[in-house]
């Protein structure tokens, strides 16, 4: 059994004041890629994953539609949401 799996997820501080998107490529249970908004390109974590993240980062269409997620993918949601989260501290 093989698993291949992607993870976005949205960390907010004080609001929307700061946001940050972060998605994360794994196969295996093994962490290899990772997109951050705070760095704004991704970083690879295996020798795969380094080459991986070297060609899609050629890519500045790709990386324009990740760094734009924060705004209308987590933003947008947080609106609708925002009643129903949990408040941490």
């Amino acid at each position: 059994v093989f698993v291949n799996l992607q993870k976005a997820e949205c960390s907010f501080i004080n609001g929307t004041e700061k946001v940050r998107f972060v998605e994360r490529l794994i196969y295996n249970r093994l962490q290899y890629v990772m997109f951050d908004s705070d760095v704004g390109h991704y970083v690879g974590f295996t020798p795969h994953g380094e080459k991986n993240a070297k060609r899609l980062n050629s890519d500045p269409a790709l990386l324009e539609y990740k760094r734009t997620q924060v705004d209308w993918y987590c933003r947008h949601n947080y609106e609708g949401s925002h009643p129903y989260l949990p408040v941490r501290r």
